[in-house]
């Protein structure tokens, strides 16, 4: 690699490292998301022209909050509007030209909750987040969630004004009201996870971003074991995800190839999943987890221990309840208890109509009933699911299955 490419790379690697912190830091500072976004960018641009000159430096983060928090300065005394909110500043002893003398770990989370408050419509909190913990670009978050550019910079422009006008803190909850507001974030990083996890040319990162700032949440918030849940599900599901598709086909689970699963991130899942169990306070991402470590850790199918699947799934059904919840409980039923017991489990919820439209309701159906040997029952459930399939790689699959493969 030659000069130039490693700093490129330092540069890289800050930006992914140290974005959100500079970024919670500056607002934190000035109370104005958007020039801190602004002053963010001229930090990381001046990065690539002043480290080839004078090297990287040692604590690149703090050389990178540092040069933003002096952009920021001078915007505001350039900017006579700006004036009182500088000497307000400065009556509260929060002088933007004072260097950080270390990370505030605190910043960032205080960001975390702020993108994430129950008070902003859950799309603007997806968008906020990867915009302003992540540094995506508008343009990368529209097309991420197949949304016109102009859309999604309105969604954004709407969710900060929602911040001011309605006076969201920007702060962590105090201990009272963590319990109520962290299912909030735990949900936007999941979603932001299976968006990339569920993308068949996964080209954005979404599934790395979402396990980036898990992990981010994981380590500042050391004591909630939900927050080491969700960070072991992510890496369990990751370690398996390039094996879920051959040739634009669907791999189901048992026919995947787990010599090709990634399993240094499966024996760290695992480990993460341990530490948050140790806690002895179990959450949904606790129990989800453990149903991934169940699978992840069987050395074939055949080894599969569907018994302790449905356990944890009929845990799951308490905890958070849901009929998709309910369906993958029916699954583990049948491969534990016979496929009999499983099917009419799916039948039931196929009488609520609380699955109309799903398209995984029918393929089960259709999976179960093949396994049972009704091949015509089968077939007119894998065509049924064939009509409400949401991606080609599920399509092509439930066409092989049509086709008697």
């Amino acid at each position: 690699m030659t000069a130039p490419q490693a700093v490129r790379a330092a540069v890289a690697a800050a930006f992914r490292d140290e974005w959100g912190q500079v970024v919670a830091t500056l607002i934190g500072i000035t109370g104005d998301w958007d020039l801190a976004e602004d002053c963010a960018q001229e930090a990381f641009a001046a990065a690539l022209t002043t480290w080839p000159r004078d090297g990287v430096p040692s604590r690149p983060g703090a050389w990178l909050t540092t040069t933003a928090r002096n952009r920021a300065t001078d915007r505001l005394r350039r900017d006579t509007a700006a004036a009182a909110k500088l000497r307000q500043l400065a009556v509260l002893g929060r002088d933007p030209i004072e260097p950080p003398t270390d990370r505030i770990p605190d910043e960032r989370l205080r960001l975390i909750f702020t993108c994430c408050h129950p008070a902003l419509p859950f799309p603007a909190r997806v968008a906020l987040t990867l915009r302003t913990l992540a540094g995506l670009s508008t343009a990368e978050i529209a097309k991420a969630f197949l949304t016109a550019e102009p859309t999604m910079a309105q969604r954004l422009v709407r969710a900060k004004r929602k911040i001011t006008e309605a006076g969201i803190p920007y702060r962590v909850p105090p201990p009272e009201l963590l319990p109520a507001r962290l299912p909030s974030v735990l949900a936007v990083l999941y979603l932001i996870f299976n968006q990339g996890y569920d993308d068949e040319d996964e080209t954005r990162g979404l599934a790395a971003e979402g396990i980036h700032l898990a992990r981010v949440l994981a380590r500042l918030l050391p004591t909630e074991p939900e927050a080491r849940g969700l960070l072991a599900l992510m890496l369990l599901l990751e370690a398996r995800r390039e094996n879920r598709t051959d040739h634009g086909v669907l791999v189901t689970l048992e026919n995947q190839d787990r010599s090709r699963w990634d399993h240094a991130l499966i024996a760290e899942g695992v480990q993460t999943l341990d530490n948050a169990l140790a806690m002895r306070h179990p959450g949904p991402y606790q129990v989800q987890a453990a149903i991934a470590a169940c699978h992840a850790t069987a050395p074939d199918a055949a080894s599969t221990d569907w018994p302790q699947i449905a356990a944890l799934y009929r845990e799951l059904a308490q905890l958070a309840p849901s009929p998709v919840v309910d369906l993958n409980r029916a699954v583990a039923v049948a491969m534990a208890d016979g496929i009999p017991a499983g099917l009419a489990l799916v039948d039931e919820i196929a009488e609520s109509g609380r699955l109309d439209g799903y398209y995984l309701l029918p393929a089960t159906r259709g999976d179960l009933l093949r396994r049972d040997g009704r091949i015509t029952e089968a077939t007119a459930a894998y065509e049924a699911a064939l009509e409400l399939a949401p991606t080609d790689a599920e399509r092509r699959y439930l066409a092989e299955r049509l086709r008697g493969r």
